[in-house]
């Protein structure tokens, strides 16, 4: 059986503060150490859930704008209470249209790399 073990996006090189301070502290994921035989080059490790988010270096850099991670949170109230303090934060939330997915609470976001990232409910 296959299961997805991570998730991967790239940020400029010196964008290793700026990753740490938005999915660090803004999202409150954890930051993980970096694997041993990848401690030499940049970027950082985070855990989303069960999985592990990469944010490698990449140069020339160039933001995921249609391939982008999906991140699920338990509850309509989560959803909404996280796009609250991205906006308080200055960061522009971009609800979808509810008719587009009958159902299902989502906003989509771009990190300070232009990366985009969607959540859900």
């Amino acid at each position: 059986m296959l299961s997805l073990d991570h998730v991967q996006l790239t940020i400029p090189a010196a964008g290793e503060d700026a990753a740490r301070a938005f999915y660090g502290k803004l999202l409150g994921l954890e930051e993980l150490p970096k694997p041993p035989l990848l401690a030499a080059r940049g970027g950082v490790w985070f855990r989303l859930g069960g999985l592990e988010l990469h944010l490698g270096v990449e140069e020339p850099f160039a933001p995921a704008r249609k391939a982008h991670p999906g991140m699920r949170l338990g509850s309509d109230a989560e959803l909404r209470t996280l796009a609250g303090t991205l906006a308080d934060a200055g960061v522009a939330v971009g609800w979808a249209d509810p008719a587009e997915i009958p159902g299902r609470s989502r906003f989509h976001v771009s990190d300070p790399f232009g990366n985009r990232l969607e959540f859900l409910a």
